[in-house]
């Protein structure tokens, strides 16, 4: 399935978007993660199949969407710019898919939007991930040492190995990409590394619990199983506080579940998709 490509205007941005299959399907709207971007979504959309029509959205500050000022990067401001985009879109009802930075903006718009989401998909975050223990340490450390630049293609592919050993071959040339181009003799991001690090080290991460308490349907956490970023403690408080959360952990993937173990993350999201659907 080959997406096409969009843009719509929040605010004073203008924000790019991919889109898959028929008109007339059911809608799943896909965020990415910290650094991520909309083609990240690509192996999900065509493990849902043709029943679905798929948006995924570059939020600001990443891939073809435009860059905001630092102030900006933050959950409040990536609710509103999902609000737009849902009106862009004119959805009613639809199907929501986070990962990591892309889950906390899915569950914080559930809890504001309640009627608008009918299901939820959680990729390996949850209450405190952001703001302690070791995952969140490492997030922040990443974003101190990230060059913003590489002197050449296979330098900007060893970074990528260096810092995501698990990443299949297809999701090492995604990241090379999608997340990166070259300009003026060197390799540089597409996303805004220096404002979207500042951002992270600058400002505090919301407290997740009143969202998870808030949501009244169905919903799956999926946790790596080798994540330093959601600890399995959180899980189970998850799933004893509210019962609308249902968990998955896929064994040999990091925090970065869809990228390390593509056909057990799509595998665990298109079951819970179908059965909960019913």
């Amino acid at each position: 399935m080959t997406p096409s490509s969009h843009f719509f205007n929040s605010g004073d941005l203008k924000l790019h978007y991919l889109q898959w299959g028929d008109p007339q399907g059911i809608p799943v709207v896909m965020l990415h993660g910290l650094r991520g971007f909309a083609e990240t979504w690509q192996e999900l959309v065509t493990a849902l199949g043709d029943q679905y029509r798929c948006f995924a959205l570059d939020q600001r500050g990443r891939g073809e969407s435009d860059w905001g000022p630092v102030s900006d990067y933050h959950t409040d401001t990536y609710v509103e710019d999902l609000n737009a985009f849902i009106s862009h879109l004119g959805l009613d009802r639809f199907i929501l898919i986070g990962h990591s930075l892309g889950g906390t903006n899915a569950l914080e718009y559930t809890r504001q939007y309640p009627d608008k989401v009918q299901l939820l998909v959680i990729e390996d975050i949850g209450p405190g991930s952001s703001n302690r223990g070791d995952g969140a340490e490492r997030i922040r450390r990443e974003m101190r040492n990230t060059p913003l630049s590489f002197a050449s293609w296979s330098e900007a592919e060893s970074f990528w190995r260096s810092s995501r050993p698990n990443l299949t071959e297809e999701a090492l040339a995604a990241r090379l990409k999608f997340s990166l181009r070259e300009q003026d003799g060197s390799v540089t991001w597409k996303h805004d590394q220096q404002g979207i690090a500042e951002a992270r080290l600058t400002i505090e991460p919301i407290d997740l619990w009143p969202a998870v308490n808030a949501i009244r349907i169905p919903s799956l956490l999926v946790k790596g199983g080798n994540s330093d970023f959601l600890p399995a403690a959180t899980v189970k408080e998850v799933i004893e506080k509210n019962p609308c959360f249902s968990a998955v952990t896929v064994d040999n993937a990091s925090h970065y579940v869809h990228d390390d173990q593509p056909e057990k993350f799509n595998e665990a999201v298109v079951r819970f998709v179908q059965s909960a659907s019913v």
